[in-house]
């Protein structure tokens, strides 16, 4: 296993879009400097809240590239790079590692692929030929298969298996990879202050994209071991990662992140803007964190 180097608040950004729903670069380089002047550690290009589902091969080729431009070791920079096929994963990093990428998160093989260990292991180790740092990804309600701490043992072997991204939402499976001493990283956003006390490693948190500077704060607080500081800051954030873990997940970021002055414009189809009768509650949720983050911006 290679060394862990993604502390701190790794930001799943969105991928902002136009009214035509092209992918805004413009925009993308905007929301990007916004975050860094924040002071998100990393980057997560191509992510989940990203829709990295809803972009084509060379759109998320695209992204990755002009995101690692853009961000230019400013901060850690993390690919996406998950597909059906094992070759395009394997292509996909290595376009990662082209562009400078720090390391690549990756789904294991879904939609009806192998849920034994060994179909498993040997899956993360062809991707591991690219030769960037691999962060798995468990996230088993979506694509069927649960990293145990059995299997996370068994990955840790593979070099550049550098960590595990828990997004179950289940606080006891996560601390049960956390106690395997292995660097496990929390991506479920209600959980994120109890995974940092439990002793998680880092966090990829899509939330953030609504409260960049409230969850740095909240992150760094904890990381300096000063919990009751840490505490009183997740109070604020706490009403709406809980919220938005309930469901329309992605089109809730979008909706709260336009409400904080992050706005990336409309989610992708199929996917829709939030609903109007759900606006206000999240409008609620977010409280002071409007304007304790616009006023930032």
């Amino acid at each position: 296993m290679s060394a862990f180097q993604f502390p701190g608040v790794n930001l799943a950004i969105t991928t902002p879009f136009d009214a035509q729903g092209k992918v805004d670069y413009p925009r993308f380089e905007q929301l990007i400097e916004r975050y860094i002047s924040a002071g998100v550690h990393g980057f997560v290009l191509s992510s989940g809240t990203g829709m990295h589902v809803y972009l084509s091969k060379d759109e998320s080729r695209q992204l990755v590239a002009f995101g690692a431009k853009v961000i230019d070791g400013r901060a850690k920079v993390i690919a996406q790079t998950s597909a059906l096929l094992a070759d395009e994963v394997l292509e996909r990093t290595r376009h990662a590692a082209d562009c400078g990428a720090d390391g690549v998160m990756v789904l294991p093989p879904f939609f009806e692929g192998p849920t034994d260990d060994q179909g498993i292991i040997d899956f993360y180790a062809t991707v591991a030929e690219a030769g960037l740092p691999i962060i798995g990804y468990n996230v088993p309600q979506a694509v069927g298969v649960e990293v145990t701490p059995q299997l996370f043992a068994k990955l840790s072997e593979i070099p550049n298996f550098v960590s595990v991204k828990d997004s179950s939402g289940d606080l006891a499976a996560q601390a049960s990879l956390i106690r395997t001493g292995l660097p496990t990283m929390n991506g479920a956003d209600p959980l994120a202050a109890y995974a940092l006390y439990a002793g998680a490693a880092g966090l990829i948190w899509g939330g953030a994209n609504m409260a960049p500077r409230t969850c740095v704060a909240f992150v760094n607080a904890a990381l300096e071991r000063q919990w009751e500081r840490a505490r009183e800051i997740w109070r604020a954030l706490e009403p709406v990662m809980s919220l938005i873990w309930q469901g329309d997940y992605v089109q809730s970021v979008y909706a709260g992140a336009e409400l904080t002055g992050y706005g990336a414009g409309n989610p992708r189809r199929p996917l829709a803007r939030l609903a109007s009768d759900k606006h206000g509650a999240l409008q609620a949720a977010l409280g002071e964190l409007i304007a304790r983050e616009s006023s930032q911006v």
